[in-house]
């Protein structure tokens, strides 16, 4: 099969249609992907053995290792018993959430509160600059950044829990359930909870739909049929918190609204000025009945089974509602066409002892990314397990929660996202303007409408301004035409054009520097914020992304941008000292803690010629010897091990990977643990997917040899398909 057929058929199994405004529909597109067959014929692996070695199953309760169901777009977290009963538990670790891309909340904003009541100004090469820095004189935050910060914020939509009783009728605690397992079937998509209550056997099975928010259960039990066990639907308020997704303490500041007729029930839910519905849909003898303000109860005494399927949408649901068996099928069918399609790497035949975690890491993640990362939207950093700084997505993240899409051949979970930024260029402009840029400056922790937040660190970070030409650039390796320059081009030139006119001439050194205003990837220079120049890793950036907008127009028949050359050819070079890299250009220089980003220059980023490998070589040395581990995050370790693998040096490639450190951890659900504040990091996991990916398949200008990211000493025999080479 010739690689033109190859990329079509794989391209053909994840095409994804346009999709609307998030804020007018509630499903998710529909993947249409060739047969089946076709598949196995193409791809020799076997994925059903790869993929389901790897099932997570649990035999007690663990606050940190909730299981999700979801699609993307939609997402449902569940405790021990397939359902959120027992949310108090989680609530030390990771919470339990029913979470949407398109669920949000804005408080009342009686003051009007708006961004330029957030501004401040900096001198920039003698002029006065504002961001949106939101500082008051006394410290913190003034009260419109507070605000502009916390709104809006994501949405739990609803808790889905058991009300268990014993037999003496109170409340069955978690400590009362024997006999627990559950185990998370990722080969369909299904999760399968059993448990005792006084030795009365309870089976719960939780699934949700592939291409709408629906999530459907199944309950088998005695206590069913007694009256001792019941299904709680309770809708909180929206929280304002940087975590707490749910206020149920204000009942009054909310309506649910109720339209029960026999085992269906619409509920239509009002917070302030924003809006959604929920159906609920029982098997034949259901019971819902409304027990308190925003509560409802779902039961049958009739029968020892109960089927109930839940949708949420931000509209009035006119579509009927699958049932149990229905929704079953469907998510059976979408997750084997998933796991059929992109990417494999099998590493049972390797004899290095860490293979067999590498390879479990490797298949979660794969799953885990999926259900949260691959929305309309660019995910917030814990996805939709869970709040993490509102809800809100931080576009310098985007790159680690998406680019693996493209390297594993699922390109259109990656551009699913890239028409959000198409459609916030206005606003993007709008900041631009303001600072008197041109092109389009991007937000950094953003609500869905593009508009940024306040902070003394994320609007002076500039990282994520070439990530849309990364992302357009994969785009077009992968399709090679020009209806993809043309789709991206609008996003790839006004990126470039904000780009050219950011860094400030220096007539002195005749040069392009870069800053001040401006905080590196290594947020440790905050505090020198208005002194920082000439970041290592942004400065390489520039010239990548600078150099491929140049090459877009070229592509498009159009002529270099004179003034991009410029900035090319001019660009400050990045500071050494001791013989390595530093971190920035002026003092402090380097402080080795949080990430070690001036290894991005070389690993995230490919050869420039701003960068020399052996010194890239020795700083990596020095990274590796005298870093502050437990400051790191979890992308940190995928970054070494890319910057590892394109220097030559794949046995530390491997090393980088397994850094014996709390922050590159991976519970025993997949997700990559950082601390008790931010158990779910979503950042490392696609890290991770990168960085595998490309020492599988390679990079533009590896070495001519298999697996030129894994050591060639006979430990690491993996086999792979369907993965795309780096840039």
């Amino acid at each position: 099969m010739t690689d033109t057929l190859t990329s079509m058929i794989v391209a053909t199994a994840l095409l994804i249609a346009t999709v609307g405004s998030s804020n007018a529909v509630c499903s998710v597109p529909v993947r249409a992907y060739p047969e089946d067959n076709a598949l196995r014929r193409h791809y020799k692996l076997d994925r059903h053995a790869l993929v389901t070695r790897h099932n997570v199953t649990l035999t007690r309760a663990d606050a940190l290792t909730g299981l999700s169901v979801g699609n993307g777009q939609f997402a449902f977290t569940a405790d021990i018993t397939g359902l959120q009963t027992f949310p108090e538990y989680h609530e030390r670790g990771t919470p339990l959430c029913t979470q949407s891309q398109w669920g949000w909340h804005a408080c009342p904003n009686p003051d009007g509160y708006r961004l330029a009541d957030a501004l401040e100004e900096y001198d920039v090469a003698g002029r006065k600059v504002p961001y949106a820095s939101g500082a008051a004189r006394s410290g913190g935050y003034l009260p419109a950044a507070e605000w502009l910060r916390a709104n809006p914020h994501r949405l739990h939509l609803g808790r889905i829990g058991l009300l268990l009783a014993k037999s003496n009728g109170s409340a069955a605690s978690i400590e009362d359930l024997t006999e627990t397992s559950q185990t998370l079937d990722l080969w369909s998509g299904l999760l399968a909870s059993e448990f005792k209550v006084e030795g009365q056997p309870v089976q719960v099975l939780t699934v949700c739909h592939p291409t709408r928010d629906i999530l459907a259960v199944r309950i088998e039990s005695p206590l069913v049929e007694q009256g001792r066990l019941r299904i709680l639907l309770a809708f909180p308020y929206g929280n304002p918190d940087w975590r707490n997704a749910a206020d149920w303490d204000h009942p009054d500041r909310h309506t649910t609204q109720a339209q029960i007729a026999g085992c269906q029930a619409d509920l239509t839910r009002t917070l302030d000025a924003d809006r959604y519905c929920v159906r609920v849909v029982g098997s034949q003898g259901t019971r819902i009945r409304s027990t308190a303000p925003h509560q409802y109860e779902i039961d049958r005494q009739d029968n020892h089974v109960l089927e109930v399927a839940f949708t949420f949408c931000p509209e009035p649901i006119s579509e009927s509602v699958s049932g149990f068996e229905a929704v079953r099928a469907a998510a059976r069918d979408h997750w084997e066409r998933f796991w059929h399609s992109g990417g494999a790497i099998d590493f049972s035949e390797c004899t290095d002892p860490r293979a067999a975690e590498l390879e479990r890491r490797v298949v979660l993640s794969q799953y885990l990314m999926a259900v949260n990362c691959s929305g309309d939207r660019p995910p917030q950093e814990t996805g939709l397990v869970y709040n993490s700084w509102f809800g809100k997505f931080h576009l310098e993240m985007h790159w680690w929660h998406a680019v693996h899409f493209a390297l594993w051949d699922r390109l259109p979970l990656l551009e699913r996202s890239l028409s959000w930024y198409q459609s916030i260029l206005p606003a993007a402009r709008a900041t631009a303007q303001l600072q008197g840029y041109e092109g389009v400056r991007w937000p950094k922790m953003a609500s869905p409408d593009g508009r940024d937040s306040p902070s003394s660190v994320g609007v002076f970070l500039v990282w994520q301004q070439p990530h849309p030409i990364y992302y357009a650039e994969l785009c077009y390796r992968a399709h090679g035409d020009r209806a993809t320059l043309e789709r991206y081009r609008d996003i790839v030139f006004e990126t470039a054009a904000f780009m050219a006119s950011y860094p400030v001439w220096d007539e002195a050194g005749q040069r392009y520097v870069l800053g001040p205003a401006m905080i590196p990837a290594q947020e440790s220079y905050g505090r020198y914020r208005r002194s920082t120049l000439n970041p290592t890793f942004e400065l390489a950036y520039w010239h990548w992304a600078l150099e491929t907008a140049q090459k877009w127009r070229e592509r498009l028949g159009l002529e270099r941008d004179a003034p991009w050359d410029r900035v090319i050819r001019h660009l400050s070079r990045p500071t050494i000292r001791d013989g390595v890299y530093a971190a920035i250009e002026t003092e402090p220089y380097t402080i080795f803690q949080d990430h070690p980003s001036m290894l991005c220059a070389l690993g995230f980023l490919p050869q420039t010629p701003l960068i020399d490998p052996a010194v890239m070589r020795r700083t990596l040395d020095r990274v590796m010897a005298e870093w502050d581990w437990p400051s790191t995050w979890g992308w940190d370790y995928p970054v070494m091990a890319m910057t590892a693998a394109r220097l030559g040096e794949p046995a530390r490639a491997i090393d980088a990977l397994f850094v014996d450190a709390e922050k590159n951890r991976y519970l025993a659900n997949g997700h990559n643990y950082q601390s008790p504040r931010l158990p779910v990091y979503l950042p490392g996991n696609g890290g991770l997917l990168a960085a595998v990916a490309m020492m599988a398949a390679g990079w533009d200008g590896c070495p001519d040899r298999p697996n030129p990211g894994f050591p060639d000493d006979g430990t690491w025999r993996i086999r792979w398909e369907g993965l795309r080479r780096m840039p």
